[in-house]
C-alpha cells in the first residue's frame, strides 16, 4: 500500500510563534503558527495528502474510500483514533483540562482527550504546569479560582529538550512560553480552559473559559509526571516515550534500519531533525525535518535512510 506524506492543517491560536515556519520548513499565511495538525482526521482540521492516487485530498476522503483495514484489521470504531501536532508556545497557553471518553461523548459528541508530549525544544528556564501539587475539593478548586490563588496550586515543573510528559484526561495542564512540543492525543478537540491570564483576542474580547465544566473533570488529587526513560529500548535505533490505552509512541534515530509494520496497526512517522528517504517496496519518498507520514496498516516491511530523528505512533 502507498505510503502518504501528509500536508497539516494550520493553527493561528495567540500564543504561536514562528518556529515552525523558521525551524520545521512550514508555509504559511499566517502571522503566527501556534500548531500544525500532522496526522489529522478531525473536523476542526484535516490533513490533506500530498502525494498518490490521493493527492490533494483530505486524509478524512482517504479513510472514508479504504475503511477501517487501513487503521487496523480489528479496529471497529467510526473516527481515526489520535492526532499529532507540533505546538510552537511562544506565549504561555491557558490553564485547561480535557474530559475522559465517558464526559466527552455525553456532553459534547466528542471523544476525550489523553494525550503526550515529548519536548523538542525550550528555552532556559522555561516550564509548564502538570497537575495539582496538594489534593483539594472541588469546592477548594472553585474557590481559588474565585479569589484568584488558583495558580497557587499547581505543579510547576521547568523543562528541557528530551522530557516526555503523559497527560490523562481530567489533568490540569498548561505548556508555558518557550517551549516546543510534540504531542500525540486522541482524536478530539475538548479543551475546557480554567485561566487565560485575561487575554483578550485580535477583537478585543477575552477568550471563553468553562470552569463550571473543568471542576466536573478535573483531577483533584496529586498528579507526577511521566519522565522519558532511558531503558525503553525496543530496537537498536527506537526507545518508546508512551505507552496508553490509545496510542504507542516511539523516538526513532534514523540509522538505515529496516522497521516492521503489520495488520494489527498503521504507523505514523514525523521528522523532527534530519533528511533522508524512506522506502517501501518499490517507492521511496524524500523527507525533510518537519515531514508527516501515515503508513497503511499491513505485512510489510520498509527502510529510513538518511540522518535525524523521528517520532512513529501506532495503536498499542
Amino acid at each position: 500500500m502507498t505510503i502518504l506524506k501528509l500536508k497539516a492543517a494550520q493553527k493561528d491560536y495567540l500564543w504561536g510563534g514562528r518556529n515552525l515556519v523558521e525551524k520545521f520548513n512550514k508555509e504559511t499565511d499566517l502571522d503566527k503558527l501556534a500548531e500544525t495538525w500532522e496526522i489529522s482526521a478531525h473536523k476542526d482540521g484535516v490533513s490533506f495528502i500530498e502525494n498518490g492516487e490521493y493527492q490533494g485530498k483530505l486524509f478524512t476522503e482517504y479513510l472514508k474510500d479504504m475503511g477501517n483495514q487501513v487503521i487496523g484489521k480489528n479496529y471497529n470504531k467510526d473516527r481515526f483514533p489520535i492526532l499529532n501536532k507540533f505546538i510552537d508556545a511562544q506565549d504561555n497557553l491557558s490553564i485547561q483540562v480535557h474530559p475522559n471518553d465517558e464526559y466527552g461523548l455525553s456532553h459534547e459528541n466528542d471523544y476525550g482527550k489523553t494525550e503526550m508530549w515529548y519536548v523538542i525544544d525550550a528555552k532556559p528556564g522555561s516550564y509548564l504546569y502538570y497537575g495539582l501539587n496538594k489534593e483539594v475539593s472541588k469546592e477548594e478548586f472553585a474557590q481559588a479560582i474565585d479569589q484568584g490563588s488558583f495558580l497557587d496550586l499547581l505543579n510547576k515543573v521547568e523543562v528541557k529538550k528530551g522530557d516526555v510528559f503523559f497527560i490523562e484526561a481530567g489533568t490540569i495542564h498548561a505548556i508555558g512560553s518557550g517551549i516546543l512540543i510534540y504531542e500525540v492525543q486522541q482524536n478530539s478537540n475538548i479543551t475546557y480552559r480554567v485561566y487565560d491570564y485575561k487575554r483578550k483576542d485580535k477583537d478585543g474580547n477575552e477568550r471563553e473559559l468553562h470552569v463550571d465544566k473543568a471542576i466536573e473533570v478535573s483531577n483533584l488529587s496529586v498528579n507526577k509526571t511521566y519522565n522519558f526513560d532511558n531503558d525503553n529500548e525496543v530496537s537498536k535505533s527506537l526507545q518508546r516515550l508512551v505507552k496508553s490505552n490509545y496510542f504507542d509512541v516511539l523516538k526513532g534515530q534514523i540509522s538505515d534500519e529496516i522497521y516492521n509494520i503489520n495488520e494489527e496497526s498503521f504507523q505514523t512517522l514525523t521528522i523532527i531533525d534530519g533528511k533522508g528517504t524512506i522506502q517501501m517496496g518499490e517507492e521511496s519518498l524524500e523527507f525533510t525535518k518537519g515531514d508527516s507520514f501515515f503508513l497503511p496498516a499491513q505485512n510489510g516491511q520498509y527502510r529510513i535512510e538518511g540522518d535525524g530523528e523521528f517520532i512513529l505512533s501506532k495503536l498499542p
